[in-house]
């Protein structure tokens, strides 16, 4: 049996180094970010954003675009369930069609599961073990002020949403750290997965 392997971490922790170290030893990566890119391009899930919040959350070519939808959604909790309860079935539904995908397919040592939202969602529950990543906060803002531009206000505001890093934390079989060494957080994934038989 392919074991899954659930990835969960801060904002800004480096889930994606840890699940792109998995996916170069052998693992299938589904990326729930991606599948939330994918369900706002589908036309019944547009219509209905649309629906919600008129046509000022397109862009110039009539596409939803992710950055004016999260202005509305992250300062009202009652406007993020709203688009949680359009977007979240469709991605739950990939992420089963990849898994099974990965079965299907030959060679493959795990298949990961990297979504920063899969306890609040419960996506967790098909996952075999799960790892935490942990960074430090102030390596962790630093990161999302490069690349996403974000202060300490906007870190906590999508935070707040978000279950409390201890929470998330007490599901993990395993923590991961990383402190911005790239090659050391890569050498605690291939140690974890020798140790769970994953690979030899």
């Amino acid at each position: 049996m392919i074991p899954i392997i659930g990835i969960v971490g801060g904002i800004g922790s480096g889930k994606s180094l840890v699940a792109d170290a998995m996916r170069e030893l052998g693992g299938h990566l589904i990326n729930a970010d991606q599948l939330g890119h994918e369900a706002l391009v589908q036309p019944d899930i547009k219509a209905k954003l649309v629906e919600c919040w008129g046509n000022a959350i397109l862009d110039d070519r009539g596409h939803a675009d992710r950055k004016k939808i999260g202005r509305i959604v992250f300062t009202e909790r009652k406007e993020l369930h709203a688009l949680e309860s359009l977007v979240f079935p469709y991605i739950e539904k990939r992420i089963l069609e990849e898994i099974e995908l990965a079965k299907a397919q030959g060679g493959v040592k795990c298949t990961i599961l990297d979504a920063a939202i899969m306890i609040e969602t419960g996506w967790h529950r098909h996952c075999d073990k799960i790892v935490f990543v942990d960074a430090p906060r102030e390596l962790r803002l630093v990161r999302l002020q490069q690349t996403r531009g974000w202060n300490e206000k906007e870190l906590d505001r999508r935070e707040s949403v978000q279950l409390p890093l201890a929470e998330k934390k007490r599901h993990a079989h395993a923590v991961i750290v990383n402190d911005g060494e790239p090659d050391k957080v890569k050498r605690q994934v291939k140690d974890l997965l020798v140790l769970w038989k994953v690979i030899c």
